[in-house]
């Protein structure tokens, strides 16, 4: 079976840090404030000169060198952004550019939080059918450029950055490493729960983001239980078997009560969130890589990738490291 197989992980983060103590000196917050309601402690916060496509290049180049593979050899790029550099090209298309490839086939996806998902099910299958041996899947988001910062209920909650990883095509028996199963969902109706309300056709305006925060937890902690649970089937496995979970990193109380409802420990949820806040499609890549690199998750860990957002979208993949 031709599978496609994580060869390595990468990231990247702005240089600005900024702490919850530093956003009240100008936010009508505190530290207590979110990190109660949040678990953050900071996050990072793009620069001038500091984009989706820089930190994706970043990250790709990072993973591309864990991966000990040369950007010659990528034949696919896929890149999960809300925040694109551009309205068009793609941001994936610059990152080729950056890059040094001549020609691959290179796309942006775009399910918001659950960009780096739906980005790794398309690739998966893309590899699968051989479109490409050697594919880079990115997650990558400059939230900061479309926060409302006098709203302190949501531009508390976000922060930039980027996550990659290599797949490379291998045959492989049943079970064996690899992305194993993928799951993916949708329901529009959902669209004013957590939105950005501007666009090109609409406004012409990049626009602000949105969100009703208590029901977009609600939706949340059982649209996640519920997929997890089912890709994990699908996979042919019990929540029991899975050695680590990668969650998206929206809130550290969602991850705690997704842990809760399948009975998962604690201690087998990475999360990143109290440092990153929520970076969106680069929240699962970005906490996938400070947990291989740190040593936790290694070879042959069976691994279950989860997020969701707006739109809303959500989905899940059980990999084999």
């Amino acid at each position: 079976m031709r599978r496609a197989v994580i060869a390595g992980t990468g990231s990247a983060l702005p240089k600005r840090r900024v702490t919850n103590e530093e956003l009240a000196q100008t936010v009508d917050t505190s530290d207590e404030w979110i990190q109660g309601r949040t678990g953050i402690l900071a996050r990072h916060i793009a620069g001038d000169d500091e984009t989706t496509v820089t930190l994706a290049t970043d990250a790709a180049r990072a993973a591309l060198a864990a991966a000990g593979i040369d950007a010659s050899e990528v034949g696919l790029i896929v890149l999960g952004t809300a925040t694109p550099d551009q309205t068009f090209p793609s941001s994936a298309t610059q990152v080729q550019a950056k890059l040094g490839i001549d020609d691959c086939v290179s796309f942006d996806v775009q399910a918001v939080c659950s960009g780096f998902l739906y980005a790794l099910s398309v690739a998966d299958s893309m590899v699968a059918k051989g479109v490409a041996d050697t594919a880079l899947v990115i997650g990558a988001e400059t939230f900061s450029r479309i926060l409302d910062w006098e709203d302190r209920t949501t531009c508390v909650l976000f922060g930039d950055g980027a996550g990659a990883i290599v797949l490379k095509a291998e045959e492989s028996e049943d079970g064996a490493r690899g992305v194993l199963a993928t799951k993916l969902h949708a329901d529009g109706r959902h669209n004013q729960l957590l939105y950005v309300d501007g666009g090109p056709s609409t406004t012409g305006t990049v626009g602000k983001l949105r969100m009703k925060g208590q029901e977009v937890f609600r939706h949340a902690v059982v649209n996640l239980a519920e997929v997890m649970a089912e890709v994990v089937k699908d996979a042919g496995f019990d929540m029991g078997d899975i050695d680590w979970v990668v969650p998206h990193q929206a809130n550290r109380r969602i991850l705690d009560a997704t842990a809760r409802k399948l009975g998962l420990p604690a201690e087998r949820v990475i999360m990143t969130v109290d440092q990153h806040a929520n970076t969106s499609a680069a929240s699962v890549p970005l906490a996938l890589d400070v947990a291989v690199r740190d040593g936790r998750i290694k070879p042959g860990d069976l691994v279950v990738l989860e997020a969701m957002g707006g739109g809303f979208t959500w989905g899940a993949a059980v990999v084999r490291i």
